[in-house]
């Protein structure tokens, strides 16, 4: 399966999440994209094993969107 890697940053602390998501990179570009337009009070993303992610919109720092990738085992010619 295909996963997309997911961070987010939360303004005010040193942490961040950190998850990979079953969504596909442009899904997730839309859904963080929609909910700061509509000012929506919180972005909600699904990570690869079922986990629900609700964020306040407000304390969104950044969000990052890594390259889709299979795993893959073995060479790739």
């Amino acid at each position: 399966p295909d996963c997309v890697d997911i961070r987010i940053g939360i303004a005010n602390s040193p942490r961040e999440i950190a998850f990979e998501s079953s969504q596909t990179a442009e899904q997730v570009q839309k859904i963080v994209a929609d909910a700061l337009e509509n000012g929506a009070k919180f972005v909600t993303l699904a990570d690869d094993k079922g986990k629900i992610y609700v964020v306040p919109s407000v304390s969104l720092s950044y969000v990052e969107i890594g390259s889709e990738s299979s795993r893959r085992i073995g060479f790739v010619a």
